[in-house]
């Protein structure tokens, strides 16, 4: 039901847009095609590896590595592998969703997440050219080390401290 609203209220704006100025709703909507084409090779390529690790770990499987039951193992063994892997956001969020729906955990999950967002290993190197040794590793291991505070906070939460 909220998907119809967003996507009714979109049409509206958009067709507003379109009332006023036709022309540059149409470099608007080009654009944003572009944006979409950009996007696209990222998004279904983390689509089609989180859909092969589904498809090969059935729920079950996925509920116990990363679910409820694994505790502060699976959150941790959670922020490892969000820490390590570099996808952007508009990626992250749907994977999550798609975890979730298959049996990982809340707390497993915020901490996926806030890792994959916050801590870049992949980007070290990098990082390292632009703000030295010193502040790249403090940043990333207070960062990881965040993840923690992150995962134990949203498990409070949804629980119901």
């Amino acid at each position: 039901m909220t998907s119809v609203i967003m996507y009714s209220v979109a049409i509206l704006f958009l067709s507003i847009s379109f009332i006023k100025d036709k022309r540059k709703t149409k470099m608007a909507l080009k654009k944003a095609w572009k944006s979409f084409e950009n996007i696209l090779p990222q998004f279904l390529g983390v689509i089609l590896l989180v859909g092969i690790l589904i498809a090969s770990f059935d729920p079950e499987t996925v509920s116990a590595i990363i679910g409820d039951g694994s505790g502060w193992f699976g959150v941790i063994l959670a922020a490892l592998i969000g820490a390590v892997t570099l996808i952007p956001g508009f990626v992250a969020f749907p994977t999550a969703a798609m975890l979730l729906n298959n049996g990982a955990g809340l707390m497993q999950i915020a901490a996926f997440v806030s890792a994959l967002m916050m801590v870049g290993v992949v980007t070290i190197p990098v990082e390292i050219q632009f703000f030295g040794k010193k502040l790249t590793f403090m940043r990333n291991t207070i960062a990881f080390l965040f993840t923690f505070v992150v995962a134990f906070i949203i498990g409070k939460v949804v629980s119901g401290i």
